[in-house]
């Protein structure tokens, strides 16, 4: 910048204080403007970390609720499941103790079968008893081409009969 000659160095002098008092007006209105600058990020940064923290908050609220609801649903289902296993062992008591009483009144006698089975075989055994002093222990059989029915006799025994003709079976 080129000074014109007729300007004198009181001028000069006074113009280069007013510029630097120009320089110092702004520098301070800069340093006022910096410092409220800060403040207000001050001011932000408090703003945000209580948004943040307000929204930690809340979501960690939600995420204990969930975490009660969902050990709530569990102990539901473990009484349920406890529940079932008990009836189920209840049932498979039941069953398992039914089932031999129900086999054992299907497949065994009544009493009063029992009662007609014991007589049947007191009847029979009667006359078992009966045949056996009748000549049921005879031991018989076919002999001969033609096969006749012959009876085994005791030889050391006497014939009997008008003709001899009679033998006494073996173990009579």
């Amino acid at each position: 910048m080129s000074v014109p000659e007729t300007q004198t160095v009181e001028e000069l002098t006074v113009r280069i204080g007013l510029l630097m008092e120009a320089i110092e007006a702004q520098r301070s209105q800069a340093a006022a403007a910096v410092g409220a600058l800060q403040a207000h990020a001050a001011g932000l940064d408090a703003v945000v970390r209580d948004e943040i923290r307000a929204t930690l908050e809340q979501e960690l609220r939600a995420l204990t609720e969930e975490g009660q609801r969902a050990a709530h649903s569990l102990r539901h289902a473990a009484r349920a499941a406890q529940l079932s296993r008990g009836a189920w062992s209840a049932a498979i008591a039941t069953v398992s103790a039914a089932l031999p009483l129900a086999l054992a009144g299907w497949l065994l006698p009544s009493r009063g079968e029992v009662a007609a089975l014991t007589a049947s075989r007191e009847e029979l055994t009667e006359r078992v008893r009966q045949l056996a002093q009748a000549g049921g222990r005879a031991q018989l059989r076919r002999c001969g081409t033609a096969q006749r029915l012959c009876v085994r006799i005791d030889r050391s025994a006497p014939p009997y009969g008008e003709a001899a003709d009679y033998f006494v079976i073996q173990g009579y």
